[in-house]
């Protein structure tokens, strides 16, 4: 079908599109034929009414109007791809000529990609720091093994640092005791942290059968970030005994004889750790380093759009908490010497939203470029990681994405994870000490064909990296940082 193009700018294009009626015939015998079934009208059966009936009934201009919104978006994507376009929002569409019986015309405002060409990735480098592992990590990993063995005795003395205490609590305001203010039983080890402010001082010196009183701010509920007085009563106090540290005590907590093999697996585990975290700060870096080398503009409303998105989804998650953005963000960076603003916090909210879509169109560009294709292992590998992500099984992620119509999503973010693998695998990533690291670690295939391992699930036959479902999908961005 005909269609022309005008550039409004950079990154946005009005496509104006004829159809000939002659083009458009199936699709409105189609629609007087729906029309037909949904109707009733006298002396004719259902099904059986008339086209000249059914245009004295509902009209001509509405059997046209559903006709044209059938084919509409046929004849769109046959443009995009006439004019080798990658739309990165939803068209804005108008119907500027009807002519029964002659044409129809519309046009279709979108914004697109920006041409622009991808820097040579294998001239990107990177630095970051050392993956080290040193004596305290694995001290500390062996403690929380302890801890976790640990066996308490009930005793008959004041509370102390270390000891399990359990007590009830409730919290008042003004001499009013809080309706979700209230809680029995609670298990707590004096010195863990982790509940309110000051409970370890009153606590400490306590018996069981005594009580204290102390202010502290609520740390959750309908008065969560408020201050109250808190009252606590305690029913226990048990001495806390860890385990000897000796080869009886590894056989009880792992796979090794020794205390020494023990130390040593521990020890592997926390590198093989730091060593993923290394390479996700490279990942980074590397992203960082092709933004600032890919230069293209965005549409204006594009990152507008999706900052309001995301702002729209923190304001109902704090709504729905019961917080105030100032308290959360107090909760948040309570470990830091400054706290971030409100105003701070939105600006590194439009901030991480442009790069995120500016990543998004690298990533796109190059998928395309590279024609990555998905495949059904590569289905069935993202149905078995979201399962474990999820805790559910491979075959409850395949219902819900066919439920939820997830088909092409996540097609899209598959693509852009073969596009970003390409793209790190060719950078060059080095440590501190000029060590060339090897980054394909993050991107270790999983074997499926493990027998503790589901069979693969069957999806279907998904389309190419040229179909339809492949195109961007900007108004509900994937993160490929």
């Amino acid at each position: 079908m005909p269609s022309s193009l005008e550039r409004l700018g950079p990154t946005r294009v009005k496509l104006t599109l004829d159809i000939p009626f002659a083009d458009l015939k199936p699709a409105l015998d189609r629609a007087y034929r729906e029309i037909a079934t949904q109707i009733n009208v006298p002396g004719f059966r259902k099904g059986k009414v008339p086209p000249a009936v059914i245009n004295q009934r509902v009209g001509r201009q509405t059997v046209l109007g559903e006709a044209v919104n059938a084919v509409l978006p046929d004849v769109y994507g046959a443009a995009i791809v006439e004019h080798d376009l990658a739309p990165l929002s939803q068209p804005e569409i108008e119907l500027t000529k009807l002519v029964d019986g002659e044409t129809v015309e519309f046009t279709a405002e979108v914004d697109i990609r920006p041409d622009f060409d991808l820097p040579d990735f294998a001239a990107i480098a990177v630095t970051v720091d050392n993956a080290e592992v040193d004596d305290q990590v694995v001290e500390e990993r062996v403690g929380l093994l302890r801890e976790r063995f640990a066996s308490t005795v009930e005793v008959d003395r004041p509370a102390a640092a270390g000891d399990q205490v359990t007590f009830d609590l409730k919290a008042s305001q003004s001499g009013q005791e809080l309706a979700d203010g209230s809680a029995q039983g609670v298990s707590h080890v004096i010195g863990s942290g982790g509940l309110l402010d000051g409970l370890d001082e009153a606590v400490s010196g306590l018996s069981a059968g005594q009580s204290a009183s102390f202010r502290s701010t609520l740390v959750g509920g309908a008065h969560e970030g408020e201050e109250a007085d808190i009252e606590v009563d305690l029913t226990k106090v048990a001495e806390r005994t860890l385990p000897e540290l000796d080869d009886d005590f590894a056989q009880l907590v792992s796979r090794f004889d020794t205390v020494e093999e023990m130390r040593a697996d521990l020890r592997e585990s926390a590198n093989q750790m730091a060593v993923l975290e290394q390479a996700d700060q490279a990942r980074d870096k590397i992203v960082t380093a092709v933004l600032a080398a890919a230069d293209f503009e965005l549409p204006a409303g594009l990152v507008a759009r999706e900052v309001a998105a995301r702002t729209d989804r923190i304001n109902e998650s704090l709504q729905r908490a019961g917080l105030s953005l100032t308290d959360y963000l107090a909760r948040l960076d309570q470990d830091s010497d400054q706290p971030r603003t409100p105003e701070q916090f939105w600006a590194e909210l439009e901030q991480t939203a442009e790069r995120s879509i500016r990543t998004q169109v690298v990533l796109d560009k190059l998928a395309d470029e590279v024609k990555f294709n998905v495949d059904q292992s590569d289905l069935t590998a993202l149905l078995f990681r979201k399962a474990q992500e999820n805790g559910t099984s491979p075959q409850q992620e395949l219902q819900h994405m066919q439920e939820h119509n997830h088909l092409a999503e996540w097609m899209t973010d598959i693509r852009r994870s073969k596009a970003l693998e390409h793209i790190v695998t060719q950078a060059e990533a080095r440590d501190a000490d000029g060590d060339l690291l090897d980054l394909a670690i993050l991107y270790a295939k999983p074997d499926f064909g493990q027998p503790d391992q589901p069979e693969a699930v069957t999806v279907g036959s998904p389309a190419s990296a040229d179909s339809p479902a492949s195109a961007d999908s900007p108004d509900s961005p994937a993160s490929a940082e």
